[in-house]
């Protein structure tokens, strides 16, 4: 039975005793997580998801010590409720929702999670969700937006990349559109395709820009519909299913050498420097000291 286990990468196909022995084969649990979300006149609203689950699977395909959770598929997207079909969850709940299954996975004994976003705003709560698990659970996580899984490498973007920076790959755009057409081109709608720009990064200032691979030191991320007449931030008129193929190709090859790493990353301990124990709980949680 553990064979099948081994060669099995989608955690809701295995049966609960599967689960015992994916523990003990010490799987790494990816969970994507998105948002369902407008990506202007040209791509669906599941860009987010599909993104970030795609490449999810096809780590998972490629690597016997990955577990794929199925997609959390709705994020923080307040800020672009101004285009109809976005779904928004309360920051607090998206947190707590995420929190919630990574120490779910924690309690049945997996040792190693990776939160994979696949949407911009999604990525300072998800950064605290692996944070809170690493400190309230005896299980280790990390937080990586898909993208970034294509700067490990520093001769690829400059060798992939045309559009212009800061803009050109920020949403909707040369990098995602191009990762769509590959993983979903039958539904986007090549006739529509049309770049889009970001009203504040035609500023002329060095504080306040953006861009999915940097941002100015003091930027505002307010209201979509502030900076956007159309929702594409970005050239997407510069991508193309070749493209996608390469950014998802590097993106996989990363994220599973990532997770060969991480699985035998030994876990950082814990000591505490007080000369007086602590007679309390830590005052933000009621974890008590072991």
């Amino acid at each position: 039975m553990q064979e099948h286990v081994r060669r099995e990468y989608r955690y809701e196909k295995l049966t609960w005793p599967e689960i015992n022995d994916a523990v003990d084969l010490r799987k790494v649990c990816i969970v994507p997580c998105g948002a369902v979300e407008q990506h202007g006149h040209h791509l669906p609203l599941d860009v987010d998801l599909i993104c970030p689950g795609g490449i999810a699977k096809g780590a998972g395909q490629a690597s016997e010590h990955i577990l794929v959770l199925p997609t959390i598929s709705y994020g923080y997207t307040g800020h672009v409720m101004d285009f109809p079909g976005t779904i928004n969850t309360h920051f607090e709940h998206f947190l707590r929702m995420v929190l919630d299954v990574t120490k779910s996975l924690a309690y049945h004994g997996f040792k190693k999670i990776i939160l994979l976003n696949g949407h911009g705003s999604n990525a300072p709560i998800l950064d605290l969700v692996g944070r809170r698990t690493n400190i309230e659970t005896d299980a280790e996580c990390t937080a990586c937006s898909w993208w970034q899984l294509l700067t490990v490498d520093p001769n690829f973007l400059p060798r992939w990349r045309q559009s212009k920076f800061p803009g050109g790959c920020s949403h909707a755009c040369e990098l995602e559109t191009s990762l769509y057409l590959y993983l979903d081109g039958d539904n986007v709608r090549r006739d529509k395709i049309r770049s889009g720009t970001i009203s504040f990064n035609n500023e002329g200032n060095r504080f306040n820009w953006v861009d999915l691979f940097g941002q100015g030191p003091a930027t505002v991320v307010s209201w979509t519909s502030s900076y956007s007449d159309t929702g594409v931030l970005g050239d997407a008129e510069l991508a193309t299913a070749e493209k996608g193929k390469e950014a998802y190709e590097e993106a996989v090859r990363n994220l599973v050498a990532y997770v060969d790493y991480f699985r035998e990353r030994p876990k950082d301990q814990r000591r505490d420097f007080h000369r007086i124990k602590p007679t309390i709980p830590i005052p933000w949680d009621q974890t008590p000291l072991p």
